[in-house]
């Protein structure tokens, strides 16, 4: 499916590039977020130009990061020209809230 390659920010819209094939997606393009400065996420509005996604939200002047199928149960329909789904990515590195959550050691 597509892969994320890169992110440009241009005035209140994040430009995101793919790899692997045209961009496509049934319907409305769903499963976006994206946050400012606050780094407060909220649902985007997407949508597919010139094989790129073209992100922004109304709350959100300034985008820093935006992030794709980043929830427990997504509708997320980004999609290749051969059918293939894009995975979840995130365009930041802002630590996760569950990084101080250390994973049971078994003997």
């Amino acid at each position: 499916g597509p892969l994320y390659k890169g992110i440009k920010v241009r005035e209140n819209k994040a430009i995101l590039s793919f790899d692997n094939g045209n961009l496509k997606a049934e319907g409305e393009l769903k499963g976006f977020m994206i946050c400012g400065e606050d780094k407060k996420f909220v649902p985007a509005n997407a949508a597919i130009i010139n094989n790129q996604v073209i992100i922004s939200a109304l709350s959100v002047s300034k985008p820093i990061a935006v992030r794709y199928g980043w929830e427990n149960w997504t509708k997320a329909n980004l999609k290749n020209d051969s059918g293939f789904l894009a995975s979840p990515f995130r365009t930041d590195n802002f630590e996760l809230l569950t990084s101080a959550v250390k994973a049971p050691i078994y003997k």
